[in-house]
């Protein structure tokens, strides 16, 4: 099953929840978002699921390729963040393997859309790309046993977890570089756990260059582990999403021809990618 929520055309603000069948997307009637559709109840679901598959309403059904994609979740309870989770990213950055996650956070404003435009914010130039896969959690658990965390998670998405790296770096303390506003995009597409494939490639292109390439098999924490981790702390809820940790191949653990970090800039165009799962093209601006 493929999920996303669009922004209804020609009303600011306003989206919904569709199902994705092929190069169309029908409307789940009555849910904003993938969030409100995941935090209904199953037979409420079910209900809005038959409905779509036969609308009676075509203005109900948009084309895929038409379609103004939001955020999967516009308003999550909890946004979690995995750092160093990629074996080679750790490599990369010169550290060993960590016997626990590192979790920072965000919130619901630091999202935004699949295609929409991410600044470069004043106060900090060194703007980074780090393409992640997102869990998406669909049923509620706390203290959810590893063996269990499958039942707990709706499915995948694309995300990139673009950061600052100038005030990520003012203290030992990641979130001041991580919680922008507007700088985490997330979809187009939430794929069920039984339509992505295993040890699926992650890409992340910066004008076209590809810049990160791994497989999310070499997550040292994989998703089963992070569900079971984060709600042994807190309850999980429908619609929580949890970003899993990027590859090696960031700005940061680069140098350019003039021996400088290439940071995003105005102008380029970053491109991420999970093979099952769409890809995101987001403008920096």
């Amino acid at each position: 099953m493929k999920l996303a929520t669009i922004r209804r055309p020609g009303a600011a603000q306003q989206t919904f929840a569709a199902l994705v069948q092929g190069e169309t997307a029908h409307e789940l009637a009555g849910f904003a978002d993938v969030g409100a559709f995941l935090a209904a109840g199953h037979a409420t679901r079910a209900a809005a699921l038959e409905a779509a598959r036969a609308p009676q309403d075509r203005g109900a059904v948009v084309p895929v390729a038409e379609a103004d994609f939001g955020t999967l979740v516009t308003a999550p309870e909890k946004v979690f963040c995995i750092g160093l989770n990629y074996r080679n990213h750790i490599l990369e950055t010169g550290q060993e393997l960590p016997a626990y996650p590192t979790v920072f956070t965000k919130f619901a404003r630091s999202l935004t859309g699949p295609a929409d435009p991410i600044a470069v914010p004043e106060e900090d130039h060194r703007l980074d790309w780090e393409g992640e896969l997102a869990i998406v959690i669909g049923a509620e658990g706390r203290r959810i046993a590893e063996a269990d965390a499958a039942d707990h998670i709706a499915g995948y998405a694309v995300s990139n977890d673009v950061s600052m790296r100038g005030w990520q770096g003012r203290t030992t303390e990641w979130m001041q570089g991580k919680a922008w506003e507007a700088s985490t995009p997330v979809g187009p597409f939430l794929v069920s756990a039984d339509e992505f494939p295993d040890g699926a490639r992650i890409r992340t292109k910066v004008n076209g260059e590809t810049v990160q390439e791994d497989s999310t098999a070499d997550l040292v924490f994989g998703p089963a582990a992070l569900v079971s981790y984060l709600s042994t702390m807190v309850t999980l809820a429908p619609g929580d999403l949890i970003l899993s940790g990027t590859p090696a191949g960031v700005a940061l653990g680069r140098r350019n021809e003039a021996g400088r970090h290439p940071w995003l800039k105005a102008g380029d165009v970053l491109e991420t990618s999970i093979d099952g799962l769409g890809a995101q093209r987001n403008v920096v601006v």
